[in-house]
């Protein structure tokens, strides 16, 4: 069986002895995907425009100029000029060595020399491609970063909200951003969150580094210090290999832990040692590893009322809350339901190649009479799903679903809003509410309420659902 499907990496050899050339293509074409010659060097600028070669041999002598090197170092000046990335191995004779040394000194990656040990070339040819593969994932990387941090120079572009309780989040977040202080967001499920603790990071001196986010909902009681602290190969029955923690992965960076208000008694214990002392121990290891975080936590659950039900530790909440940050649900900031509709309209659209334009007033209109219990998450699953369904170029009040059973729901979730009721019967009337809405089905409920399924199955044993 031929063996060309494993070969990589396209391979240019400027030389203007022809058998330099020959004897260099017939052994590195046994070894390598593609394996091109030009005999003349004028003809470079033209040759690596046309195609992206991950390694050049490059002579440092032509006839023109037999022993000064000069049209080397004039090429490889060209050939960086036009790609400065490039991986440039020099071939010279015995006696150009410095010249060598010179040109690597310029940019030259290696150098060869003539006559060389068809080894030492495949071992020279094979360093400097695995070099090309890492200067472009250093460099797709960086792209991709300079890409995320572009909006940074434009306020809150990814945040729609021109209603005065966002101007006041907005407020905060430029006061806390510049800083490494600790911060807390509060608010129902679907309000963002995640989206103004990414907006926060952007703006801090962190913003170069990394964004971890750790679901604490989902993470089970057995796993928490795997996750967060990472554990040594044979700690436990499936550690299979030594792993990271989210604390040490993300160090230098900002650590976002959501649904804090998940968290056991026993567990805050453990999170509030590690936030204090910014260090770690993996499981299964003696080390200490210090690490240098910037955290922002978020939760749905109301903190200060667990805190005098002794549900959550009074000295974590202040070790998380040196600013707090409160999303206002998507029913108190009605003026910003129009953009936010907009918005989702144009994404899904282009997503779903759907000529669709508009929506029409009387939709909006009825939109804004909703309670939106689902917040901007539900907003945005029901914008998709219009979209999706509609064939019309202008979506319509009907495209939503709303009925009078919606007007009648909003209405009840209205009353419960403004009338005092114990929190706990409020949610578990809402999880009743969206089971029956979606049959029972516990992903699609989960979505609307904008919980993940491990989170909905704990409230569903909790209240015994």
């Amino acid at each position: 069986m031929s063996r060309t499907v494993n070969k990589t990496g396209k391979i240019l050899i400027v030389d203007d002895n022809e058998d330099v050339l020959q004897a260099a293509k017939i052994f590195l074409k046994r070894h390598f995907l593609q394996v091109d010659t030009e005999k003349n060097p004028g003809a470079i600028p033209a040759t690596i425009s046309n195609e992206q070669y991950d390694v050049i041999l490059l002579d440092m002598n032509f006839t023109k100029d037999v022993s000064s090197g000069k049209e080397g170092f004039f090429w490889l000046d060209q050939i960086l000029e036009k790609d400065p990335s490039a991986v440039v191995i020099l071939i010279t004779a015995y006696g150009d060595v410095d010249l060598a040394v010179r040109a690597i000194k310029e940019g030259a990656t290696d150098f060869v020399l003539k006559p060389w040990n068809n080894e030492k070339l495949l071992a020279t040819v094979m360093a400097a491609l695995r070099l090309r593969a890492t200067k472009s994932e250093v460099n797709q990387l960086r792209s991709q970063q300079e890409i995320l941090n572009a909006d940074l120079n434009n306020k809150f572009q990814d945040i729609i909200g021109n209603s005065p309780a966002m101007q006041r989040v907005f407020e905060t977040i430029e006061q806390v951003a510049g800083t490494d202080a600790n911060v807390l967001i509060l608010g129902e499920n679907g309000t963002g969150k995640e989206v103004i603790a990414r907006a926060i990071h952007r703006r801090s001196e962190r913003a170069n580094n990394v964004f971890i986010n750790v679901d604490l909902g989902a993470v089970t009681e057995s796993l928490f210090e795997s996750e967060l602290f990472g554990h040594m190969k044979g700690s436990f029955t499936d550690a299979k290999q030594d792993r990271v923690g989210r604390f040490e992965a993300a160090s230098e960076g900002t650590l976002f832990l959501d649904e804090i208000g998940n968290l056991s008694l026993p567990l805050q214990a453990k999170l509030l040692t590690a936030l204090q002392n910014k260090r770690v121990t993996p499981v299964g290891s003696n080390k200490v590893i210090d690490v240098d975080v910037r955290f922002i936590c978020a939760t749905n659950m109301p903190l200060y009322e667990m805190v005098q039900n002794n549900e959550f530790r009074q000295d974590l909440l202040y070790r998380i809350n040196t600013i707090e940050v409160h999303l206002p649900p998507l029913r108190e900031r009605l003026e910003d339901l129009e953009s936010l509709a907009t918005h989702f309209l144009s994404m899904y659209s282009k997503k779903y190649n759907k000529p669709i334009h508009s929506i029409s007033a009387s939709a909006i209109k009825r939109m804004q009479k909703y309670h939106w219990p689902g917040n901007v998450r539900e907003l945005q699953h029901s914008v998709e799903r219009a979209v999706i369904l509609s064939n019309k170029p202008t979506l319509q009040p009907e495209d939503f679903f709303f009925n009078a059973d919606n007007a009648k729901q909003g209405k009840e979730q209205d009353e419960l809003h403004l009338e005092k009721y114990d929190l706990e019967e409020v949610e578990k009337l809402l999880i009743r509410k969206v089971l029956k809405k979606h049959g029972g089905n516990i992903s699609k409920a989960a979505g609307d309420l904008g919980l993940t399924r491990a989170s909905l199955y704990r409230r569903l044993e909790k209240y015994d659902i």
